[in-house]
């Protein structure tokens, strides 16, 4: 395993994609709670979005079978983002998709999405291979059972990816509750999409609106 991995994610230095957030894809999820993906994507299109790290976003099949991509982010966080749509299972093997990946200029990549065997799964393989650092958001991806995910998790880590959680990825971004650009979008985030929220919302109530973790 290349010693990058050993560094955290910095919003300079990676990139996001979100692979096939779908209703047909959504359906066939026996792994987690639909609910809990369903939030944590918005959580990873938000963060990336608030700390400018390039998002790619595909789909499969949108028109003929899986449905758009769920517009709580393309139309909610990423209005008029491109959606790159395909119809190979894997990504990598679509021109466009590999176009955008080396657009961003970024050697490592998180990767999130449906179903964590094939869709997440074939890309992170490729991508390993030609020499991409890869981090695979483990609660923002599933599968048709949990054997299924998790064997997919055992694969891509034997193979050289990084699991990493959503909330992992968005406070690596942000390191330091001191920095106070993205501190409020963060709490904003926390508090729409997390339990942690519950507890952001009384500590406001209960010590005022200068209660912050940044001291």
């Amino acid at each position: 395993m290349s010693s990058g991995y050993q560094q955290l994610l910095s919003p300079s230095d990676c990139a996001l994609a979100l692979i096939d957030f779908q209703p047909a894809m959504f359906q066939g999820v026996q792994s987690h709670d639909r609910k809990v993906i369903f939030d944590n994507v918005q959580i990873l299109a938000r963060a990336s979005k608030l700390f400018k790290v390039p998002t790619i976003i595909t789909t499969v099949a949108k028109d003929s079978f899986s449905g758009p991509f769920m517009p709580e982010v393309t139309e909610g966080v990423y209005a008029g983002h491109p959606v790159i749509d395909r119809t190979s299972i894997n990504s990598w093997l679509n021109a466009g998709f590999r176009e955008a990946v080396a657009a961003t200029g970024r050697k490592r990549f998180v990767l999130a999405g449906l179903w964590t065997g094939a869709c997440v799964n074939f890309p992170t393989l490729d991508m390993l291979r030609e020499g991409y650092e890869v981090f695979v958001v483990a609660d923002a991806c599933g599968d048709t059972s949990p054997e299924a995910h998790e064997r997919a998790m055992q694969r891509m880590v034997q193979a050289g990816a990084v699991p990493v959680t959503t909330l992992q990825f968005l406070f690596e971004l942000q390191q330091d509750w001191a920095r106070g650009e993205t501190y409020e979008g963060v709490m904003d985030i926390l508090r729409s999409l997390t339990p942690y929220g519950i507890q952001v919302r009384f500590s406001k109530w209960a010590l005022g609106e200068h209660a912050s973790e940044a001291g």
